[in-house]
């Protein structure tokens, strides 16, 4: 793929097109019937799925698998060595106070358990699961999955979220810092490639003083900030040369769309942007190492909506004219009419085959060469 002037991945296994919500059901079904509820229910932080107790737990070994480059170290090791880590996340978790940690802004004091638009409550950690993922972008699964932390609750709140249990309802189980750092290396453990952070922005905070602790026991996985795109430039200023792999969504186009398809985000265009454009600077163009795993980098999702609701034509521009051409860009396929999806009768359906084509066919034309197309045999005819 490194070798090629087009790089342009379609997939067709199943497995790669599985959404989230998906994801998580089949593998709680699966768990349920093999004994290991722990963990998909969040227990993966307690040490009860590989046995080990967190309070008395040595340092990590060097990472198992050799997938890695010899010389790949984590952005957030070296800040840790150096004790900046360390002052960032005081830093985040001092602005909890006058919580502006997302655009909103909503200056909720966290730390007198305010509980701000995000509904996140106050400086109480919550979790609704981690575990492998073999639902994410193949570079970020590889062989042994994307090691996911699924974190409760969001400030953009989409009307059609596949993940709304999680995002709208927060449904998960509270957990301390040093139980997330023991996540983290749990995960590393069991194989997987990175440690991937779903909605993070609002627990930035946690997360750093998480890093803190498992880089100091042995964490040398990658950092994925999997994100919805909609940041602060002052937060992902702290975030430089800690995350690893920005993995944001670039959702709508219009502004008068996004105000009405999340919880009146009619800034969410041009945040977007100029988040992408930060991240970018930060960790350049995401390109897998030679084993095929990623290590570093922007990858940025889009979701193509029925109707061209997203502004899927339009976004790719941008990206053609704003970031260089072999940019990492996942044209998805699976949007789905979840949750309240069905009060607005332009999205209330699944996307069909020429939709999705007429996107990829845009952004094949505009010499976009790091293209993830998915398989579409399921889609509408």
């Amino acid at each position: 793929m490194n070798n090629q002037k087009t790089s342009i991945r379609r997939k067709s296994e199943p497995s790669t097109n599985i959404s989230r919500r998906c994801f998580l059901g089949q593998t709680m079904r699966f768990c349920c019937n093999a004994g290991l509820t722990a963990m998909v229910f969040g227990q993966l932080g307690t040490g009860m799925a590989f046995g080990i107790n967190h309070d008395d737990d040595p340092k990590s070994d060097a990472v198992n698998n050799k997938l890695f480059d010899e010389d790949f170290v984590p952005g957030y090791v070296p800040l840790q060595e150096s004790g900046e880590l360390a002052e960032r996340a005081e830093a985040l978790w001092e602005i909890m106070r006058n919580c502006r940690l997302c655009p909103r802004e909503c200056g909720a004091n966290r730390h007198r358990r305010q509980t701000g638009f995000c509904r996140s409550p106050g400086t109480r950690l919550f979790i609704s699961s981690a575990t492998p993922h073999f639902g994410e972008e193949r570079p970020l699964v590889g062989r042994g999955g994307s090691g996911t932390i699924f974190l409760t609750h969001c400030s953009l709140q989409c009307v059609f979220c596949q993940n709304y249990e999680i995002s709208h309802l927060g449904r998960g189980h509270e957990r301390s810092v040093r139980e997330m750092a023991s996540m983290m290396l749990q995960l590393q453990r069991a194989g997987c490639h990175n440690i991937n952070f779903v909605t993070p922005t609002h627990y930035s905070a946690f997360i750093l003083k998480a890093l803190e602790i498992a880089s100091q026991r042995g964490l040398r996985l990658p950092v994925v900030y999997n994100t919805c795109g909609w940041e602060r430039l002052e937060i992902l200023a702290m975030l430089d040369g800690v995350v690893d792999i920005y993995l944001p969504d670039f959702k709508f186009w219009d502004s008068s769309i996004s105000a009405t398809l999340t919880a009146g985000t009619d800034d969410y265009p041009d945040l977007t942007k100029k988040a992408i454009l930060e991240m970018h600077r930060q960790v350049g163009v995401a390109k897998p190492n030679r084993h095929g795993v990623m290590e570093h980098g922007l990858m940025i999702r889009h979701l193509v909506m029925p109707n061209e609701k997203g502004g899927s034509i339009e976004i790719l521009d941008w990206i053609a004219e704003n970031l260089p051409k072999d940019t990492y860009v996942n044209i998805m396929a699976q949007y789905n009419p979840y949750h309240k999806a069905f009060d607005f009768p332009e999205i209330s359906r699944r996307i069909t085959i020429q939709e999705y084509r007429d996107v990829v066919s845009h952004a094949e034309g505009l010499g976009l060469t790091n293209l993830d197309i998915q398989g579409h045999g399921w889609l509408r005819r």
